[in-house]
């Protein structure tokens, strides 16, 4: 019989029963130093605080936490598919959270999933900064990114190579004889777009002698209306683009909306890339050529590794990138 009381705990951890409290209920006003005081406590003692550990005295809830900006979009739901499938495979439970692309809620849920006592976190974000890189390190259990880029790429995770793909749809554009290229990104705040695809939007222009022009890149926020704002904008150009690649599908259905309500006819006067090639793709008219990112497999291949991490299985590689390609459609010549 496990009589271990949170006073326990408490005396072990030399602090208070309310500090105890707050911990073990995921409240994110404890410094995270006298978190992993209490946590290392009540490990130490075999505390079980709620009654889903209470009876598992091997500590494993079998449960995931996931954490993801916005399950409304078409793109992580996808995601999200992938990741429950593989969960429900290996016989673990989901705990599901939005983020809202929010830091302080992103590290709030972070806390209370590990109130919770999750045994793993897949965890998606546009910007995974150096706090969050400092709060992964100190999670108790495995963390792993899907469709997330960390740039110290010490968090395992899985994603396609972002860069190239874009460099790839300029290189298709220009192999169509294209030379006023625009590109729709999304928030500039994450390094997904402001290091990886602008870098690859940028390295095709130069290799294909074409000089980069600052006008000819217009910053969305992923959704359809800033895809179609975007292009309103890059038809006041007085030199306009014949060709547009979108970071996303969804801003990329805005663009050829937008394009459509101005007269602007698609392909004809302009060609679309989309990105994702999730089905929206598939129900606009020219249907859209997109960069496919195997969103279900990433969700599915981040549970997977995570499952293997949770279990102390042999990992040869954390950094995991699937391969991406181009399926071209009608929004394309």
């Amino acid at each position: 019989m496990n009589n271990v009381t949170i006073y326990d705990v408490a005396r072990e951890a030399n602090v208070s029963m309310a500090t105890v409290s707050r911990v073990v209920n995921g409240n994110p006003n404890v410094k995270p130093t006298t978190r992993k005081k209490v946590l290392e406590a009540i490990d130490r003692l075999g505390y079980r605080p709620n009654a889903v550990a209470r009876g598992l005295a091997s500590k494993k809830t079998t449960t995931v936490g996931v954490i993801i900006p916005d399950i409304s979009s078409i793109f992580y739901s996808e995601l999200a598919r992938g990741i429950e499938d593989i969960a429900t495979m290996y016989k673990y439970n989901i705990i599901l959270s939005n983020s809202d692309q929010n830091t302080d809620k992103e590290l709030h849920l972070l806390n209370t999933m590990l109130g919770k006592q999750v045994d793993g976190i897949v965890f998606m974000g546009g910007n995974i900064t150096d706090v969050h890189v400092e709060e992964f390190k100190r999670s108790p259990v495995p963390i792993v990114l899907a469709a997330s880029v960390e740039e110290q790429a010490q968090t395992p995770s899985v994603n396609i190579n972002y860069e190239q793909a874009i460099y790839d749809s300029v290189q298709l554009l220009v192999e169509k004889g294209h030379k006023r290229i625009a590109f729709v990104s999304g928030p500039m705040s994450e390094p997904i777009n402001s290091v990886r695809k602008l870098a690859g939007y940028k390295r095709a222009l130069e290799e294909a002698g074409i000089a980069f022009d600052d006008a000819l890149v217009a910053e969305g926020d992923y959704s359809y209306d800033s895809g179609i704002e975007a292009l309103a904008h890059l038809l006041e150009q007085s030199d306009k683009p014949t060709a547009v690649i979108a970071a996303t599908d969804e801003m990329a259905l805005g663009v050829i909306h937008g394009a459509q309500d101005r007269g602007v006819s698609i392909p004809e006067d302009l060609e679309v890339i989309g990105f994702d090639n999730t089905r929206l793709s598939l129900m606009v008219r020219p249907q859209l050529t997109t960069v496919v990112q195997p969103t279900y497999d990433i969700g599915a291949v981040a549970m997977r590794l995570l499952t293997k991490l949770m279990n102390k299985e042999q990992v040869d590689d954390q950094i995991v990138e699937l391969p991406h390609r181009i399926e071209e459609r009608q929004s394309t010549k």
